[in-house]
């Protein structure tokens, strides 16, 4: 596999090099005056993660073939992405994410730019 996902039913798009990962465990926390806290996880699935990726300089037809697919899905129904992972055996994982957040920019000519930002959910 490669980075990325399927925008068509087989059309597999790979976003450009610089792709971020962010991720922020969610803690729950007692602290106490004199300095001392407790934490623990919270939840099973308890890391937030997020991507942001950028899809430059594409034909018009590819970013509204991919707009097409982001804006069928509306913000809520999951898909599969691809991502580099050096902790797993093919230095690749594959996720479920939605996409609620992303934009178009003219660059010239015929090409578009398209910045997107993907959010880990954890579903079967």
């Amino acid at each position: 596999m490669t980075i990325g996902f399927i925008y068509t039913g087989t059309t597999y798009i790979t976003p450009d090099k610089g792709l971020t990962r962010a991720s922020k465990p969610k803690t729950l926390i007692a602290k106490f005056g004199d300095g001392y806290e407790q934490r623990i996880s919270d939840g099973i699935n308890n890391i937030k993660q997020e991507f942001n990726l950028s899809f430059k300089l594409r034909t018009k037809e590819i970013i509204d073939d991919v707009v097409a697919f982001l804006d069928a899905r509306k913000g809520s129904l999951s898909f599969p992405f691809n991502f580099p992972d050096s902790n797993s055996g093919t230095g690749e994982t594959t996720i479920k994410v939605v996409c609620e957040d992303y934009s178009i920019s003219y660059a010239y000519g015929d090409f578009y730019t398209l910045t997107a930002k993907f959010r880990r959910v954890y579903e079967p």
